[in-house]
């Protein structure tokens, strides 16, 4: 039997925020287990919570870049249930009302073809604390340092046909949150979390199968692994006779298994009802046209520019305006008056190879955009030739001529914040200094090519046999020896320009 799968979205994106989402406590992460949380995270008898305005100017802010409905008033509701790490027997969530509905993403596949996914919803609500199980023997821990944390639960339609289109959502949301600038994405945090709804069905059915929810996937290779271990795990259990009972499972990376973890629960088990110590969430006209107002330039609408405005094709378009740092990386190069083009190759090309190779970010590149900009203007002036710029852009990846010092900066002690690192980067060394002092500079004096060709012309007389007698790679064997004796430095054109004068 052909099966379908079918598969679903909850992501919990937590929001850049410096206090949670109802009480003055930090987010920063890594403190001391329960250092963060407040009498309001703990749930004293009398705390009571006060909504903090820059999580819902995240919301909106996210409502508005995938064309949803932003609900003006909505309610936040009590979400029922016991766990160690839920502190008041409850989390505060939205339910009916949520603050956005509907819109969607649209995500690009492999094949270069597209997809619109849907959302359902998207709501405000807090995060719970953490039970520590590793610390301890036959006992657990609870750091509640997260209870209380914004969060932003995205749930997507089940619209998704593969793990595929599911990794290709995850990864378009993601790059969405971090160039918003709601979430900082960092997924080994806990900023970015997946939990994925799985389902099969036979191929043309209408009905859904029963789903079971992968949750707490925290890197796009994981879900990947879990998703299709889970499709695999399904079908075989109806093809052998047994029924899918709907769980909550957990997916083990060392193993590559889901494990079930609990039966999973309905709304109606959650036994909401709306939160009687938060008035409904207003956002006003003033509030909205605000943030607006401060909404970026989105990815579709800037992939569009970048073809008009630069004329680059929508391939390397599409993939220098989907990601905010490398977006940001690209116009300032092209700002210190460097060809776009050039530098969309030398980003997509070399650039892009060295930071794959080192696993890094262009937030991490050791080349700034300002040098590469220098770089890609000395190719256009025919100061380098593409290999010498090559030589160049090795030597600024390995030894970086920035001297980084930093300015540290400790909050008031009465926050008991951790201290915040900033750095500060010196003027960089200049391009030109480096291209003397390595001796890159292209030859593009027509005497000193003309010269080192005749000298190697002197000695081809086999290349010139067979380039006479029609065999034309003779002629590229020529030209290679040339610049070889050029030391890479001649200007690759004119050698070629040389040769096909002196040998005809």
């Amino acid at each position: 039997m052909n099966w379908e799968v079918v598969i679903g979205l909850e992501t919990h994106v937590q929001l850049t925020t410096a206090s949670k989402i109802f009480s003055g406590s930090s987010t920063a992460f890594g403190a001391a287990p329960n250092t963060q949380a407040s009498v309001v995270d703990l749930a004293m008898p009398g705390a009571l919570p006060v909504m903090n305005k820059g999580a819902a100017e995240r919301a909106v802010k996210f409502g508005l870049a995938i064309g949803a409905n932003i609900n003006r008033r909505s309610i936040f509701a009590r979400k029922n249930y016991f766990y160690p790490d839920l502190p008041k027997g409850y989390q505060i969530s939205q339910f009916e009302t949520p603050i956005v509905q509907g819109g969607g993403l649209t995500i690009t596949l492999d094949d270069g073809s597209t997809k619109f996914i849907e959302l359902t919803r998207a709501h405000l609500e807090e995060d719970a604390g953490k039970s520590v199980h590793e610390q301890f023997d036959h006992e657990s821990g609870v750091d509640l340092n997260r209870a209380g944390t914004p969060l932003l639960e995205i749930v997507t339609e089940p619209v998704m046909r593969s793990g595929k289109e599911a990794i290709a959502y995850a990864k378009a949301l993601h790059n969405l949150v971090r160039y918003l600038d709601i979430c900082d994405g960092n997924m080994q945090e806990g900023s970015f979390r997946c939990d994925v709804n799985v389902s099969v069905r036979p191929m043309g059915q209408k009905e859904f199968g029963t789903r079971r929810e992968i949750k707490n996937l925290n890197s796009f290779k994981f879900m990947q692994q879990a998703i299709d271990y889970e499709v695999r795990w399904q079908i075989e259990q109806i093809e052998d006779g047994k029924k899918i009972v709907q769980a909550t499972v957990l997916f083990n990376p060392d193993t590559g298994e889901t494990r079930a973890m609990r039966t999973k629960e309905d709304a109606m088990d959650y036994r909401y009802f709306p939160d009687p110590d938060l008035p409904p969430l207003v956002i006003d006209d003033a509030m909205f046209d605000r943030i607006k107002a401060s909404m970026p330039e989105l990815p579709e609408s800037k992939c569009a520019r970048y073809m008009n405005e630069f004329k680059l094709s929508e391939y390397d378009a599409r993939l220098l305006s989907q990601d905010r740092a490398t977006s940001e990386f690209f116009e300032t190069a092209v700002n210190a008056k460097a060809d776009p083009k050039l530098v969309a190759n030398w980003m997509l090309g070399e650039l892009s190879a060295s930071l794959n190779r080192e696993e890094k970010t262009i937030e991490q590149s050791p080349i700034r955009p300002s040098q590469l900009a220098k770089l890609v203007i000395r190719v256009a002036d025919g100061t380098l030739n593409n290999k010498k710029a090559k030589e160049l852009l090795d030597h600024l990846w390995t030894a970086p001529p920035i001297a980084a010092t930093f300015n540290m900066t400790l909050p008031a002690p009465t926050f008991g914040l951790a201290a915040t690192v900033a750095p500060r980067q010196t003027e960089e060394t200049d391009i030109d200094d480096v291209i003397e002092a390595k001796g890159l500079k292209q030859i593009s004096d027509v005497g000193a090519i003309e010269k080192i060709v005749d000298e190697v012309l002197a000695k081809s007389s086999a290349q010139i046999a067979d380039y006479k007698s029609g065999k034309e790679k003779a002629l590229m064997s020529i030209v290679g020896m040339v610049m070889k004796a050029s030391a890479g430095k001649a200007n690759p054109a004119q050698v070629n320009e040389l040769v096909k004068k002196k040998l005809s």
